[in-house]
């Protein structure tokens, strides 16, 4: 049986623009006993900008099982805490998953907080169906990655991945080679920022706009589906 008070928060933050969180994430924040963050020097830029002085808790995926038990145990002490990732919800391709399930099945209410989340808006803004979609996060990066294309290649609804800079012109080569150069897609960078781009077209069109210049910062790929 769950207690009927909130113990673990799950809470949005920016994705670039720092205006981007709600009133009720700030609340939540500075009410909080601790703040797990997935990099304690990004969050603490956040937490400055907003005059906030909760202590910060490492929690990232190279340290997320074995800090598990340390968060449960928290909990069992009575502490409110609050799980915060880099940018976007916390459990959208970073971590989140692991302690929530287990402080769910030690009977602690979990709630998440609704805020940013990168796909949304370059879904929305892609011009491709948006009434049934896939997200597939992160490719793998070798093991299983051809498999995975092939499958999604057959995919009737439109799919959402994300990417990083380094692996763009990669991601892209594969799509024109599983999903054919006429295949519609779009590519969001810098989503919220200053220098937010959006690129829509086919994967052949997409390719020549990125082969050119340096990319920075995640991307989102919205890809039609069959």
């Amino acid at each position: 049986m769950s207690s009927s008070k909130t113990k673990l928060y799950l809470v949005p933050t920016p994705i670039g623009n720092l205006k981007d969180i709600t009133l009720r994430a700030l609340e939540i924040l500075k009410a909080v006993d601790v703040i797990l963050a997935e990099d304690t020097r990004t969050t603490g830029q956040l937490l400055k900008h907003y005059d906030i002085k909760q202590p910060l808790v490492s929690y990232h995926a190279h340290n997320e099982h074995s800090a598990v038990p340390r968060v449960i145990s928290k909990l069992e002490e009575g502490q409110i805490i609050a799980l915060v990732t880099d940018a976007g919800t916390p459990g959208i391709s970073d971590p989140g998953y692991l302690v929530v399930r287990e402080a769910l099945a030690h009977g602690f209410k979990v709630e998440a907080l609704p805020g940013a989340t990168a796909f949304v808006p370059a879904l929305v803004k892609s011009g491709l169906p948006s009434d049934r979609f896939v997200f597939e996060g992160f490719l793998p990066h070798k093991k299983g990655r051809q498999t995975r294309l092939q499958q999604l290649s057959e995919e009737p609804r439109t799919i959402v991945l994300y990417e990083s800079p380094h692996r763009l012109l990669k991601t892209l080569s594969q799509l024109e080679e599983f999903f054919g150069e006429e295949r519609k897609i779009s590519v969001s960078r810098e989503l919220t920022k200053l220098y937010e781009e959006t690129v829509n077209g086919t994967v052949k069109e997409v390719m020549a706009h990125f082969e050119t210049g340096t990319l920075k910062g995640e991307l989102v790929i919205i890809i039609e589906g069959r």
